[in-house]
């Protein structure tokens, strides 16, 4: 984080929170990035993932393809899921898969499932990159959407330009904060040339205008 003046950073996450008109929602918080001195035809695309420090996506649903056991699980604790008769339903459909894929922004399910998912529903989750992460009998299903909502994804496609959802508005500053420079130090991490492939960093609400880090 060298690059970006902590004044800058704190300046632009008061902007960022300061009271403005209410929405009837909770507004997101979103890192903007610019790459530049890439070439997303020749250069080597790069993926990862990070985990930030304060839970950044209390609106990202995930669902849970659960067996019986998870299902009783996750409906006491009033998380979203899904079974496979549910999915059987769908009859391999691939406008009614890509809805459900639409419905939700990731996927568990119970590792005594996961391996049957593709032949009951097609390979449409896997092309929409919504294939579900398995979760075992013993694992806290709570803890386990939570390190999802949580986790950020980056991945350079074909344009120069990427983004994250940080946080939301009912956020700290400080909380904010540390998942701001978590996420910016690991995209540096993954470009070739680090801080010579960022043209520009912009952290903004759903609503709101734009602040410019760097």
């Amino acid at each position: 984080m060298s690059k970006i003046a902590p004044s800058v950073l704190q300046g632009a996450i008061k902007a960022v929170l300061a009271p403005k008109n209410p929405r009837k929602f909770v507004e997101s918080v979103d890192l903007q990035f610019n790459l530049k001195n890439y070439d997303p035809q020749k250069d080597k695309r790069f993926s990862g993932t990070v985990k930030l420090p304060n839970l950044a996506r209390p609106r990202f649903r995930v669902c849970i393809i659960a067996d019986a056991a998870h299902e009783e699980i996750a409906q006491k604790a009033k998380l979203l899921t899904v079974n496979m008769e549910d999915l059987k339903k769908l009859n391999k459909n691939k406008k009614l898969v890509k809805k459900l894929c639409e419905s939700y922004d990731a996927f568990l399910a119970s590792d005594s499932l996961i391996k049957n998912v593709p032949k009951v529903v097609g390979p449409q989750m896997n092309r929409a990159g919504k294939f579900p992460t398995a979760v075992s009998a013993g694992e806290d299903l709570k803890a386990k959407v939570a390190e999802i909502q949580s986790t950020v994804k980056f991945q350079l496609k074909k344009v120069l330009c990427l983004g994250c959802c940080v946080g939301h508005l009912k956020m700290q500053d400080e909380e904010l904060r540390q998942n701001t420079v978590t996420s910016i130090n690991f995209l540096v991490s993954l470009l070739k040339k680090n801080w010579q492939n960022l043209s520009s960093i912009y952290l903004k609400s759903t609503m709101g205008e734009p602040q410019r880090l760097y």
